[in-house]
């Protein structure tokens, strides 16, 4: 079909055009004068556009001059279509097993946590997800009721709960034989005067409205979340409830778990803990302490290795979730190396989320406890330090569960009572000895019950759970190797090497554990990662300081993050000793240290250690107060 032109006689000459116009995009462009910028070629047809977005008639209708894009074809002219194939093939063919194999790879990388997918593709891949498949049941659409019921039947039977009478009859005697008064709630009982009480107010701490608002807050605002565990039960103190929120609505956000008070249990117990939580996400171990933190440097390497990840953006929020007092305000002043959050050993310290400068591209965020409704028993939640003590009516009645849990030389050592029959007895036993007295020399019960929770929930009492599968030690009696041959005979398992970007190797062996355990308690750590360990020194000590690196540069008055912050133990030196006969009896004598040799710098400064510094002074020594120190 031939091209008509909409206007007859020749069509209109374009050539240069010569005038000085602003729209002209082929106009001199010197000697102008009150032009600051001339317009580009794209802006003058950008404006021209907004000119003449509509042809131009005359005054018979006809168009004179077409719009922009607008071809010469007469009106009423029906336009085609190029018969090519490339405007009805597809733009891109993908087989079904290459399909397949891409949902298994992308299946594969979101569920494992040491996988980050970066940048999704732009292909819609939801839909090949099966989640919403057996949803809805469109049984009208299979089966209608014509073809079921009605006289185009095609089944003899229809799917009917029963048959007949007899059949009706035999299903109610079978339910009638499964009755149980018990569990009926619709029968009608008699009043006996006994109910249940109402649950005391305190249990219900960290459930309220607005501190889940406070929470899911910390939620949006979060690039990274980090839930943080007590290591005495890590998973008494996990919220299944927020991690499977963040798997379904969330699954852009990363999940991190900080094992915090690992000071309070053995070793051993720490590095497989580890063990266990790190196959669900990644896991770090860690002590808050201003003086001798444990995991500092790790955690540290993580957060600036999501930093790396996420390049895009300018700074990456970091959020602190979990239980009530389990130590998240500390983290964050350990990490800032100075208090920026208040800190008690009592639940709901924090009572707002506040916003923390880390470095130059990391804030973290501290969120107050949350406690998902769950069938926990008012005793599990005094324990796991959910309740302050303080409020708790009735705190004898918890005491018994701690004695439970509690070895009982633990407890004979830390109240010095050697023997008890029950609970009461060893109230007031701990009583008399403390001296927390009534009148008449009664034992003050609840005082005492308060006093036991409180050195539960400040870990003054050793107690740990077992990490489940791992009551028999993997290292058995396998006597323990130098450092130096472990480096060189331990090969690394397939389980380490994987995630080595995001999986921090920790030194367990350099944790200040503070409390005594039994020797039963005490057993042989697992083979650590030595490679990958002393890589990750190396490249810490290579690292430059906070104050010199200007990709993390931080206003805050940040001290040395990155030195070595598990610190290990000062070695003991033994002393030589001697023993020495003589008429009165056998001595034994020690060596004196060698006086190590001392420049003069250094034995000023020692001695200005020595010497009484003048804190402060007698306000009635310093001034005469009515004129005591007159002369007589």
């Amino acid at each position: 079909m031939p091209k008509v032109r909409s206007t007859p006689g020749r069509p209109r000459k374009e050539g240069f055009n010569r005038s000085n116009h602003s729209l002209n995009p082929e106009r001199p462009t010197e000697g102008l004068k009150g032009v600051g910028k001339l317009r580009s070629r794209s802006t003058i047809n950008r404006l021209q556009m907004y000119r003449n977005f509509r042809a131009k008639r005359d005054r018979r209708g006809k168009i004179v001059t077409p719009a922009p894009f607008q071809g010469r074809v007469a009106s009423g002219t029906v336009a085609r279509v190029e018969p090519s194939v490339k405007w009805f093939g597809n733009s891109r063919v993908i087989s079904q097993n290459a399909l397949q194999k891409f949902q298994e790879e992308m299946g594969n990388a979101i569920k494992d946590p040491y996988k980050v997918v970066l940048k999704p593709t732009d292909l819609p891949i939801t839909l090949l997800n099966e989640s919403a498949k057996y949803q809805k049941v469109h049984l009208l659409d299979t089966e209608s009721f014509e073809t079921t019921f009605g006289k185009k039947k095609q089944r003899k039977r229809p799917n009917l709960a029963v048959r007949d009478l007899t059949d009706m009859s035999r299903t109610a005697e079978e339910q009638s034989e499964q009755y149980t008064e018990e569990k009926d709630r619709d029968l009608v009982r008699e009043d006996d005067g006994v109910k249940d009480a109402v649950r005391d107010w305190v249990f219900g701490a960290g459930q309220s409205k607005r501190i889940w608002n406070e929470l899911h807050k910390v939620v949006d605002s979060s690039d990274v979340l980090l839930q943080v565990l007590d290591a005495r039960d890590p998973l008494g103190t996990r919220s299944k409830y927020i991690e499977e929120f963040l798997r379904k609505e969330k699954p852009h956000k990363h999940l991190f778990f900080i094992l915090n008070k690992v000071d309070l249990v053995p070793t051993w117990v720490t590095q497989r803990w580890v063990a266990i939580l790190s196959k669900e996400y990644p896991t770090i171990a860690f002590h808050a302490s201003l003086t001798h933190p444990f995991g500092k440097g790790a955690l540290i390497n993580l957060l600036r290795q999501l930093g790396k990840l996420h390049i895009d953006k300018r700074q990456i929020s970091v959020g602190f979730i979990g239980y009530p007092n389990v130590g998240k305000s500390s983290v964050i002043n350990t990490l800032r190396s100075k208090k920026v959050c208040n800190v008690a050993p009592i639940a709901g310290e924090t009572k707002v989320w506040q916003y923390i400068t880390l470095m130059k591209r990391i804030f973290l965020i501290d969120c107050p406890g949350v406690v998902y409704p769950s069938a926990e028993t008012d005793a599990e939640k005094v324990l796991k330090g959910v309740v302050r003590v303080e409020l708790v009516t009735n705190p004898e009645d918890y005491v018994t569960e701690v004695l439970k849990r509690v070895r009982r030389e633990y407890i004979g050592r830390m109240y010095r009572v050697s023997d008890w029959e029950d609970t009461q007895n060893f109230l007031e036993q701990v009583a008399k000895k403390t001296g927390k007295l009534l009148k008449g020399g009664e034992p003050d019960i609840a005082v005492v019950a308060r006093m036991v929770l409180n050195d539960w929930q400040r870990g003054k009492l050793p107690f740990f759970v077992v990490p489940e599968g791992y009551e028999v030690p993997t290292g058995g009696s396998k006597p323990t190797a130098p450092e130096e041959d472990t480096s060189k005979t331990a090969e690394t398992p397939e389980s380490v090497k994987k995630g080595r970007e995001l999986r921090q190797v920790q030194d367990f062996r350099k944790i200040r554990v503070n409390l005594e355990f039994a020797a039963d308690e005490i057993k042989e750590l697992d083979t650590i990662d030595v490679e990958l360990l002393e890589k990750q020194r190396e490249e810490r000590r290579k690292r430059p300081k906070m104050a010199q690196d200007d990709d993390d540069d931080s206003s805050s008055g940040l001290s040395d993050i990155y030195s070595e912050d598990e610190c290990p133990q000062p070695q003991i030196v033994p002393k030589k000793k001697t023993k020495i006969p003589t008429p009165c009896g056998t001595f034994t004598v020690e060596d004196a240290p060698e006086a190590t040799k001392m420049t003069s710098k250094a034995r000023r400064a020692h001695e200005r250690a020595l010497k009484r510094k003048k804190i402060g002074s007698n306000f009635y020594e310093v001034t005469n107060v009515k004129n005591r120190r007159r002369r007589n």
